[in-house]
C-alpha cells in the first residue's frame, strides 16, 4: 500500500541532467516527488533537467510481512543488511544525544529484545500465552496472510475474552481498514466516513489505555490517509516513543515527516524501519527512495539491490533499482532491471516510460519513441512520457511531433516550466536549423 505524492512529480526541478539542449522533465525517483517537499536536495541548472525515469511508487504505509530467512530457500545467501562499499554490514547509524558543547556524542540505536514465542513483528499479541493473547496471535497470523475474515473473528474473540484490553480493538480497526476498500495513499480519502469511523473506534480504545503504542501508530496511519500530516506526525511520534521496536511505527513516521517536508528526518525513520525489519523488501525500497531524495544515489542502489535479492519478482524493487542506476548513467546495468519491471508489471505506464528513457539515453530513439507511446496509451496524463517523447522526436528532427508532445505535457501541468522551456528551445532550434 502506497502514499500518493503531495504534488505533481512532473514539477520536480532537480532530479538529474542529461540533454545539453532540450530540457525534459526528469520525473523524480522519490517518496513525495523530489522538488515537492520543503526540504529539497541540490538543484540542477535551469534548462537542462531531463525527464528521465518516471516516478517510482512512493513509500508504503503498510509493508507485507518479510519472509522467514530460516525457512525460505529464496533467501539463502541474501546478506543480513544493506552492505556498505566494502561489502560488509555497516555499524548501526548513530543517534545524537544532547551535550553542552553542541558536539553530541553518537550512540547506536538500541537493539530490539529477542522475539517472544507467540508474537508477530508489528503484531498485537504480547506472548503472554493466556487465552486472549492466543486469539490475538491467531489474528495477527491471519492478518499477515490477508485472511481478513479469520483475523476479524479472532480479534473479536480476543475482545470478548479481554474487554478492557485495547489491543483487540486496534486489531479490528486494522481489519476494518483492510476491508474498507479505501486507497491507503497519503491524502487519498480526506473526507471518507469509513476512515473517520475507524478513528472514532480508536478514540474509544484509547480510554482503556492511553499509552498503548500500536493505537497511536494506527491513528497516525489513518490521519495520513485523511491528509492530516501534522496530526499524523504527533500520533506517530507518540507511537514510536511507546513502541520503539515496531518497524511500522518508524516507517509511517517517515511518511509523515515527508508529508511535512522533512526529508532528513524521514530518511532516519525509513532507515530504522529497515534496520528493525531487514528482510522486508518493501522497507528497503522505501529506504532506497529516501536516499534518492537526499541525493545519496549510491546508498539507494545498495538498498534497492538488497530488495531485489529478497524479492526478485517485485516489479517496484526492479523499477526502483533501474531508475537509480539510470541516474548514475549506468545504462547497461539499468536496462535489465527496467525490462524485468515491465515484464512483471506490463500495465504500469511509468515502467514503460522509464525503459524508454534508458533507450533514449543509449541513442536508440526509435525504440524509445515506441515505449513512450506504449506508456501514453496506458496513461495519457503521464507528463514525463510526453516530454521525453517530444525530446526524442526533436532529436529525430520531427519538430511538429515534438511540439505536439510538449504541448500535451503543458496541458497536463500548465505550471511545469520545463514543457514551456522545451517549446521555446524548439523554436530556437527550428529558426537556426540546429540539431537537438
Amino acid at each position: 500500500m502506497t502514499l500518493r505524492p503531495l504534488c505533481s512529480p512532473q514539477r520536480a526541478p532537480h532530479c538529474g541532467t542529461v540533454s545539453p539542449r532540450l530540457s525534459a522533465a526528469w520525473v523524480c525517483v522519490g517518496l513525495l516527488a523530489l522538488g515537492c517537499a520543503a526540504d529539497p536536495g541540490p538543484p540542477t541548472t535551469a534548462g537542462n533537467a531531463q525527464a528521465g525515469p518516471g516516478s517510482v511508487p512512493p513509500p508504503e504505509l503498510y509493508a507485507p510481512p518479510a519472509p522467514n530467512p530460516e525457512t525460505n530457500p529464496a533467501m539463502q545467501g541474501v546478506p543480513p543488511c544493506v552492505p556498505g562499499p566494502d561489502g560488509k554490514c555497516p555499524a548501526p547509524a548513530p543517534t545524537a544525544t544532547g551535550g553542552a558543547s553542541g558536539a553530541a556524542p553518537a550512540v547506536p540505536a538500541p537493539k530490539p529484545p529477542p522475539k517472544k514465542p507467540g508474537t508477530v513483528l508489528g503484531g498485537l499479541a504480547r506472548g503472554s500465552g493466556d487465552a486472549a493473547d492466543r486469539a490475538l496471535y491467531a489474528a495477527d497470523l491471519a492478518l499477515e496472510k490477508d485472511q481478513l475474515a479469520e483475523a476479524k473473528k479472532q480479534f473479536a474473540r480476543a475482545r470478548a475474552l479481554a474487554p478492557k484490553d485495547p489491543a483487540p480493538r486496534v486489531g479490528l480497526v486494522r481489519v476494518g481498514l483492510a476491508q474498507s476498500g479505501v486507497v491507503t495513499d497519503y491524502a487519498s480519502a480526506p473526507k471518507d466516513p469509513k476512515i473517520k469511523r475507524l478513528l472514532a473506534e480508536l478514540a474509544s480504545a484509547e480510554k482503556l489505555d492511553a499509552d498503548f503504542g500500536p493505537l497511536h501508530v494506527e491513528r497516525g496511519r489513518l490521519e495520513l490517509i485523511l491528509g492530516r500530516a501534522e496530526a499524523a506526525l504527533a500520533s506517530l511520534k507518540r507511537g514510536v516513543q511507546l513502541s520503539p521496536f515496531d518497524p511500522e511505527a518508524h516507517s509511517a513516521l517517515g511518511v509523515a515527516h515527508l508529508a511535512t517536508g522533512k526529508s532528513e528526518a524521514a530518511l532516519e525513520g525509513f532507515r530504522r524501519a529497515a534496520e528493525l525489519d531487514p528482510d522486508n523488501a518493501a522497507r528497503l525500497t522505501n529506504l532506497g527512495t529516501a536516499y534518492m531524495m537526499r541525493g545519496r544515489v549510491t546508498d539507494a542502489v545498495r538498498a534497492y539491490e538488497r530488495a531485489v535479492m529478497l524479492a526478485p519478482k517485485d516489479a517496484r524493487a526492479r523499477g526502483d533499482l533501474g531508475t537509480a542506476l539510470l541516474s548514475l548513467s549506468q545504462f547497461d546495468k539499468a536496462l535489465p532491471q527496467l525490462e524485468e519491471a515491465v515484464r512483471l508489471a506490463p500495465e504500469r505506464a511509468t515502467f514503460l516510460s522509464n525503459l524508454g528513457y534508458a533507450h533514449q539515453q543509449k541513442g536508440d530513439l526509435n525504440k524509445a519513441i515506441g515505449l513512450f507511446e506504449q506508456a501514453l496509451k496506458k496513461d495519457p496524463k503521464l507528463g514525463s512520457a510526453w516530454i521525453n517523447l517530444g525530446t526524442s522526436k526533436a532529436r529525430k528532427q520531427d519538430y511538429a511531433g515534438a511540439e505536439k508532445a510538449f504541448n500535451k505535457a503543458l496541458e497536463i501541468d500548465p505550471s511545469d516550466p520545463r514543457a514551456q522551456a522545451n517549446l521555446e528551445e524548439l523554436k530556437t532550434m527550428r529558426a537556426g536549423g540546429a540539431k537537438p
